[in-house]
């Protein structure tokens, strides 16, 4: 299925177009899903089940490609809705350094 519009990967930022979003296609410079709740527009960390879209079945790896009717590709920088865990394990650490 194609979908009407382009997006970004969710993990590294990559301009998709709107025929890269197959349940079996991936970024082609990082190489992870693109069809994934990271990618799309309704992934949101602050929602219940990560999803703004209250209909959608819940996805428990939001990372791998999955079925989701409602999926619409997320167009700018990535899906994360927050820091990675290595930055902010990072600055946790820089936080509780003893000095």
């Amino acid at each position: 299925m194609a979908y009407e519009k382009s997006g970004n990967c969710w993990n590294c930022g990559t301009a998709l177009s709107a025929s890269d979003y197959g349940r079996g296609d991936s970024c082609p410079k990082c190489g992870r899903d693109t069809k994934t709740c990271k990618g799309c527009e309704f992934y949101d960390r602050g929602s219940n089940n990560e999803c703004r879209e209250n209909q959608a079945d819940r996805v428990v790896d939001k990372e791998r490609a999955n079925f989701c009717d409602y999926f619409r590709p997320r167009a700018g920088l990535s899906g994360t809705g927050g820091p990675s865990k290595d930055s902010a394990l990072s600055a946790a650490e820089a936080l509780f350094k003893k000095r």
